[in-house]
């Protein structure tokens, strides 16, 4: 079964594939035999960490993942939710890390492209984009290069396709300064009818390869994904897929065409390892054998090899598994979009993977055990001594700096930190309102889309904050979900569920496997408590360089529904004279804040607590008052402190911008910072011409709510009184501060477009 030509497997090769001697064994145990090239090719793919999630999957397990509304879990290309009326929404986040560190504009456009695929192939019509991007200070020109290469491929390829970016998060901080993190993320409707799965099944059905041709880009990308970031990454541009979102937007409307004409039982996107993945898992779901003759897949190189076709990860393909006999029905429709169909294989009754090259087979495994029998691993997990002190330590230990005595200039510096000012240059470039059915877009807590045909909106968001999960990833990873919710539920939807992006490092220190395992497990404990099962995600590891692991950074897609339009409900105050409430505690904590980073360059303290039971009531409160028409506008209170919120709520809408006045003089016993820039979760500010009302609700539930303040639309200056002093802030500074900052910085020329600055860290 060798091929001429293929090289000799030998210990050098099996471990420049990224396989174990245990994991060759198994391989060789299970074939019986030494394994062809191609076939280890094939499993160093799939049982990759990227495929086959071997390190994380007993962790996942402990999730939940079902509701009655839930229509489809984990397991598929993208979650599915039934919101009524027979319709549903599908949506799914992913990662594109590697691959935008080393060619960002290209990485994070195949990115969207990916997670595009992935919830049309649920038989869904993409309707927003969403992203969570995470990068190092913007002080460095190879990170303005990088952030300025993503945005670009985010939002061209968006735009191509004509799917607007309503919504995400943008976080700089030096721990990302080596491995920035591009995490995509698609929400799609449909009817509930429409749903289809990529499960083979129906012995003869023909298997046909759809969309564009296989090219050699990609090749090795899922394992590329595998393993850590160094100076050598560059060399590794060939294994950055190239995307075509001409051809995205006819695969689209094509496989929606196919899905709704009857003519096909499945359909999966060839993403991660490409026509290997998608094949086998497609089997493996069907319970089915499956023979692919790689000598039919049209290819746009010639001289390509078996090994080439089956691992390469071009863009824009689909693997498809017809009704026999519907195969000329299949071929019409895409020729109708300029796409090309290739039936490639069939489904077989024998338990067999079987790869050919005319009639020579390649690659053979019994069964479907290619994917059931890829190894999975319960590392030691054990927390680092060194974060345990950074926990213990007192944040207000920290001393006072001189220029504090002017608490406006506290609040300007961090109000133009760029992970708090306005991102407004990134999204920008995104089209937000294309398809018209965006209501709220970027900038405001969560994005708010209408649905066609209905009174109802559903609420979007991607929300986590690294520093809190690095200090203390079990608190971390309940406040990550925690804060999704209340940012969708003051739009006034009902947080739903969510999917997940896990970002972490090596899985292998036993440092990293801790926060993942604690991570998850504070994940898994929010998301019972406020009733949003997971649907799916991906997890991204060994998102390390030479410089150390990125924070750990499990990022929340959150989906909430409306049931009402009436019920949308925007961040900024709207209306002169509203009184200004507080919903929640005051708490005042310090540790772990961006306070703390900005102004004193600290990472300490043990990150605020979470809640659960509060952090519900909240929620309830909050979207009781919306409904009973008593809220005029609501903000969640998070990074910065509350001192934050309030100048956002006065300034982040320059078309409608409003002076307050904040009486915050009853918590005298918090140190003032505690009280301006303290991160106490559960907190909402809230604007309402009948407060009493909003009191009486939050009273009801045992939520604590406070009236502190008035909404002055005619005033230009926040005013906020303290037990022993007052600030009056201009709003024309915090303006500035607000909304100038990063195309200020971004007006820099980017430079340094290689790794060559990781050089001298390695060295080191």
């Amino acid at each position: 079964m060798p091929r001429p030509g293929d090289p000799a497997i030998t210990p050098a090769l099996i471990a420049e594939h990224g396989l174990t001697r245990q994991e060759y064994e198994r391989l060789f145990a299970m074939l019986g035999r030494t394994p062809t090239f191609t076939e280890l090719g094939i499993v160093s793919a799939l049982w990759s960490e990227h495929c086959s999630y071997k390190h994380s999957r007993p962790v996942l397990k402990t999730l939940p993942t079902e509701a009655p509304y839930v229509l489809q879990g984990p397991g598929e290309n993208a979650g599915v939710i039934s919101i009524g009326d027979g319709l549903a929404v599908a949506f799914k986040i992913e990662s594109h890390n590697h691959p935008s560190a080393v060619e960002p504009y290209q990485g994070a456009a195949t990115g969207v492209g990916g997670i595009l695929r992935d919830v049309f192939t649920m038989g869904a019509r993409p309707i927003a984009m969403l992203n969570s991007l995470r990068f190092g200070s913007l002080e460095s020109s190879r990170v303005r290069y990088l952030f300025s290469g993503v945005v670009r491929g985010i939002g061209d390829y968006g735009n191509c396709v004509g799917i607007p970016t309503v919504a995400g998060e943008i976080v700089f901080d030096p721990a990302y300064e080596y491995n920035p993190l591009v995490n995509a993320m698609c929400v799609g409707l449909l009817h509930e009818d429409d749903l289809i799965r990529a499960k083979a099944e129906g012995i003869g059905n023909p298997i046909i390869a759809v969309g564009a041709r296989t090219g050699r880009d990609g090749i090795h990308g899922a394992s590329f994904a595998s393993e850590d970031l160094s100076e050598a990454s560059d060399a590794k541009r060939p294994r950055i897929q190239v995307g075509d979102p001409f051809t995205e937007k006819l695969l689209l409307e094509a496989s929606l065409e196919l899905i709704k004409s009857g003519h096909i039982v499945a359909i999966q996107d060839m993403g991660a390892a490409g026509l290997t993945s998608s094949s086998a898992e497609m089997a493996e779901r069907g319970d089915v054998g499956v023979t692919i003759d790689v000598s039919k897949v049209p290819t746009r190189e010639s001289g390509m090899s078996p090994y080439e076709i089956l691992l390469s990860e071009s863009q824009e393909r689909m693997l498809v598994v017809a009704k026999r006999g519907h195969e000329e029905a299949v071929r019409e429709i895409l020729e109708k979009w300029d796409l090309t169909a290739a039936v490639i294989g069939e489904v077989i009754a024998e338990p067999v993977y079987r790869v050919t090259e005319g009639t020579k087979v390649v690659a053979e495994f019994p069964g479907s055990r290619l994917v059931t029998d890829c190894p999975s691993y319960s590392p030691d997990a054990r927390e680092s001594d060194a974060i345990r002190t950074l926990r213990a330590a007192d944040p207000l230990a920290v001393p006072e700096r001189s220029e504090e005595n002017d608490p406006i200039w506290t609040l300007e510096k961090l109000l133009s930190a760029p992970t708090i000012a306005s991102k407004s240059w990134a999204y920008r470039q995104y089209d937000s309102t294309v398809r018209t059915n965006t209501v709220i877009g970027p900038g405001g807590d969560a994005a708010v889309l209408r649905i066609r045909g209905t009174n109802k909106a559903i609420a979007v968001k991607t929300d986590c904050n690294g520093r809190y999960v690095y200090l203390d990833p079990r608190v971390g990873g309940r406040i990550a979900v925690a804060e999704a919710a209340r940012n969708v539920a003051c739009t006034g939807a009902r947080p739903m569920a969510i999917t997940n992006c896990l970002n972490f490092g090596n899985p292998t220190r036993p440092e990293v496997f801790f926060q993942f395992k604690e991570a998850v497990a504070g994940m898994g404990e929010a998301c019972r408590a406020l009733g949003t099962p997971v649907t799916g995600g991906n997890v991204s590891l060994y998102n390390e360089s030479p410089s150390g692991a990125v924070y750990p950074t499990p990022v929340i897609g959150m989906v909430g529904l409306i049931e009402d339009l009436s019920h949308v409900t925007r961040a900024t105050f709207q209306h002169d004279g509203d009184a200004v409430l507080l919903l929640g505690e005051m708490g005042g904590e310090l540790g772990g804040s961006e306070y703390l980073a900005t102004i004193h360059e600290a990472v300490l303290g043990a990150p605020p607590r979470c809640d659960l039971d509060l952090e519900k009531k909240v929620i309830d409160s909050l979207l009781e008052a919306i409904r009973a028409g008593l809220v005029s506008s609501a903000h969640d209170c998070s990074d910065g402190g509350l001192a934050i919120a309030l100048a956002e709520c006065c300034v982040a809408d320059l078309e409608c911008q409003s002076g307050a006045e904040i009486d915050l003089s009853t918590w005298g016993a918090i140190p003032n910072r505690g009280v301006l820039f303290g991160e106490t979760q559960g907190r909402i500010v809230i604007s309402s011409s009948t407060p009493e009302r909003v009191l009486e609700i939050a009273a009801k539930a045992g939520v604590p709510c406070a009236r502190i303040g008035t909404v002055q639309r005619t005033s230009d200056t926040l005013a906020i009184r303290l037990a022993d002093s007052e600030m009056k802030a201009p709003l024309g500074r915090l303006r500035h501060a607000y909304h100038d900052t990063i195309p200020s910085i971004m007006s820099r020329t980017p430079e340094h477009t290689t790794f060559d600055e990781l050089a001298p860290v390695a060295a080191h």
